[in-house]
């Protein structure tokens, strides 16, 4: 039986709280051909204090017994927190990253289930946090330059530097990749307070995220973004197949930097 995210269950579901210093929440929806059980195995084997919540969206493909399969070999290391229908990406996120602070781990973390930046980049953004205390957030960035191994196709390239340049002006801060699918973060009440709510964003919840931190540095100044806020070029970041994102949702994600800009600015 896989184990559930349940701190306080029964001792045999119990996951051993002091084992929880990197918590890497993965949303899964219908990723039965994407999901690479080994890579999250060998992690959990290698790299000490990392756990994965893994949050099936609803998947109607074979997700939820791939992923019950991969946790009840994971010795405990790992979680699956179940969503009953699909919420899309952003509220199966937001939702995940609540649970996990339930844990009260030191670092908080989400990663796309493709791997499409493996999760041996994970140590580097731990390194930072650990390095410097005034770092809430760690962003992956796909800069394509010499030494890095960073592979997409030449129109998601392009359309990618152009939404960004866009989420830049909009946000006002030099942001080079929002959209990057790996983040890590460390575990505190401001970062939770970025959770509490629904995301409006459904395309481009990673802008609205850090347009809330804006709005929170006008309280708390120690959330400062372009302080708080660290973009790591990544080492390696691979496009998959399969990605459920369309064309059209270039046009939503307007739309949505729009309805972001209205309300926190």
């Amino acid at each position: 039986m896989a184990i559930r995210s349940q701190p306080d269950g029964p001792a045999e579901k119990r996951i051993e709280v002091a084992q929880m210093r990197t918590i890497i929440v993965v949303p899964c929806y219908n990723e039965a051909n994407r999901l690479d059980p080994e890579a999250f195995e060998r992690v959990l084997r290698t790299s000490d204090g990392v756990n994965f919540l893994f949050v099936d969206d609803g998947s109607t493909d074979q997700t939820a017994r791939i992923l019950e399969s991969l946790i009840d070999r994971s010795s405990g290391l790992a979680m699956l927190h179940s969503l009953p229908n699909n919420k899309g990406k952003a509220e199966a996120v937001r939702s995940g990253v609540l649970e996990a602070f339930r844990f009260k781990p030191d670092y908080i973390g989400m990663w796309d289930a493709d791997l499409a930046a493996p999760l041996s980049e994970i140590a580097g953004f731990v390194e930072i946090l650990d390095k410097m205390p005034r770092i809430l957030i760690v962003t992956g960035a796909r800069v394509k330059m010499m030494g890095r191994v960073i592979k997409r196709s030449a129109t998601r390239h392009y359309m990618g530097r152009l939404a960004a340049s866009l989420i830049s002006l909009a946000l006002g801060r030099p942001y080079y990749d929002t959209q990057c699918g790996a983040k890590v973060f460390r575990a505190t009440d401001l970062t939770q307070q970025l959770f509490a709510e629904p995301f409006m964003a459904s395309w481009i919840f990673d802008v609205e995220l850090l347009a809330r931190l804006d709005a929170l540095s006008r309280v708390h100044p120690d959330c400062n973004p372009s302080e708080c806020v660290y973009e790591l070029p990544l080492l390696e970041w691979r496009h998959k197949g399969g990605s459920k994102i369309r064309p059209s949702a270039y046009l939503f994600s307007l739309l949505d930097l729009w309805s972001i800009i209205r309300k926190y600015f």
